[in-house]
């Protein structure tokens, strides 16, 4: 069996997200790709994350039913920041004849030696780096493997204030997660509250 790792803080996650998540498969012939949102990403503590519970739930709701895919909620469920080496040891002792792929940006994998024990990293999987629009350098180690998946400019941040301005955001996400969204009031600038509050 070939699993494919893809973990963020998915915050919300977008079409961006699914599509490189599928291309990916397609390159590396996965069996399974597992969503790992991050409980408490080490890597973004500067800015407020929405909590744990919503975030799980928005990743379920833009999976669907594509087969491949699934959310794994275990760095939600386990305390303290989520680091990829502690999510890897656990999984490699779940599934001990699986192959491991972990799924990188190009931006993450430049900094992958900045990672908790990154030379741990590779005894238990292989580094596949998602290259947007084609190839970018050669991996610096041998056994890692440079995939290239469709560019596009989506990103979490711009969702987030498209929502704090009252902008659409219509055919960013999944419609499953435009609802939940709305339902919990996400993203929501304080002038967008007020204005949401005022309407009939």
């Amino acid at each position: 069996m070939r699993i494919g790792l893809f973990g963020g803080t998915f915050d919300p996650p977008h079409i961006g997200h699914l599509v490189v998540a599928q291309d990916a498969a397609d390159a590396l012939d996965l069996d399974l790709v597992l969503f790992v949102p991050a409980g408490i990403p080490p890597h973004k503590r500067e800015r407020v994350i929405s909590a744990a519970e919503v975030r799980l739930a928005m990743t379920r709701a833009a999976l669907g039913e594509e087969a491949r895919f699934a959310a794994d909620d275990r760095e939600m469920r386990r305390a303290g920041p989520s680091y990829t080496v502690d999510t890897l040891t656990e999984l490699r002792a779940e599934q001990p004849t699986a192959e491991l792929l972990l799924l990188v940006g190009a931006d993450q994998y430049r900094e992958l030696h900045t990672w908790r024990r990154a030379g741990e990293i590779r005894r238990f999987c292989r580094v596949a780096v998602l290259e947007r629009g084609g190839r970018g350098q050669e991996p610096s180690v041998t056994d890692d493997v440079h995939i290239p998946v469709t560019r596009i400019d989506i990103s979490g941040s711009d969702i987030r204030a498209r929502v704090g301005a009252g902008r659409s955001i219509r055919f960013l996400v999944t419609p499953a997660v435009d609802q939940i969204i709305r339902q919990h009031g996400l993203y929501q600038s304080t002038a967008a509250a007020a204005k949401r509050e005022r309407a009939p």
